[in-house]
């Protein structure tokens, strides 16, 4: 995989990942605040897994995680405020 297009894939899980924190921002509060994140969100997520997955090359959706590192700073730290039971 050369630079461009790590630089791409990550662009492009970051972008998904905005719009998921986007367009969902009650339901990711009531899922931290509820520890039950990942339940409320499997929809969505599976979606915006399929949607990069079927825009990056294998390799690249195979060997880095730049979706769910993407999910974990966007969606999860940028709602570090909201209290729940894990921090």
């Amino acid at each position: 995989m050369t630079e461009e297009e790590k630089v791409k894939a990550m662009r492009l899980a970051r972008a998904i990942a905005s719009d998921i924190s986007l367009y969902n921002e009650q339901k990711i509060i009531k899922g931290i605040e509820q520890d039950n994140l990942f339940e409320v969100l499997k929809e969505e997520l599976e979606e915006g897994r399929a949607l990069y997955k079927s825009r990056v090359s294998a390799e690249i959706s195979t060997q880095a995680n730049f979706f769910e590192r993407a999910i974990n700073d966007i969606v999860l730290r940028s709602k570090a405020h909201v209290k729940s039971k894990i921090w």
